[in-house]
């Protein structure tokens, strides 16, 4: 179950931090899925217990995730793929990917700034200052597997 869950994370992951970092969007014909199959295959795979992980792993990434994408420092798109990731790996690991996420946002941001080519303030759309956070949540997730 390990190797699927990681493989599935591996594949949507990267998929979601490519065509965020091109279209600062990530689709729903991709988080959708992603969240329904990580509601239904821990479930399958562990039962009510793997069904009962894979819901308080949704709730502990709305917990973390629902706040800031509220106060539009992340777009709904971030919040389903956070909800995903939670879903397949549960709220323990995601206690781990949650943080590294955030380290991984951080770093992101000053390097995205510093390669940035600067711009008279009012030419600067509110657009134009988001990052892709897609990339931060899939070093995160795929570090946590790491520190298990």
């Amino acid at each position: 179950m390990i190797s699927l869950v990681w493989w599935v994370n591996v594949v949507v992951l990267v998929m979601a931090s490519a065509i965020d970092v091109r279209t600062r969007r990530i689709p729903n014909w991709l988080s959708l899925p992603f969240l329904a199959a990580g509601m239904i295959v821990p479930g399958l795979g562990g039962g009510w217990v793997g069904f009962r992980q894979s819901l308080a792993g949704c709730g502990l990434a709305l917990l973390l995730f629902a706040l800031p994408c509220f106060l539009r420092g992340m777009g709904m798109g971030d919040l389903k793929l956070a909800l995903g990731v939670g879903a397949w790996i549960g709220p323990s690991q995601f206690w781990m990917a949650f943080l590294v996420t955030a380290i991984a946002g951080g770093i992101l941001s000053v390097a995205y700034l510093g390669l940035r080519p600067r711009q008279p303030a009012q030419v600067v759309k509110a657009a134009a200052l988001s990052i892709p956070y897609a990339p931060a949540i899939a070093i995160g997730s795929l570090f946590s597997f790491f520190a298990r």
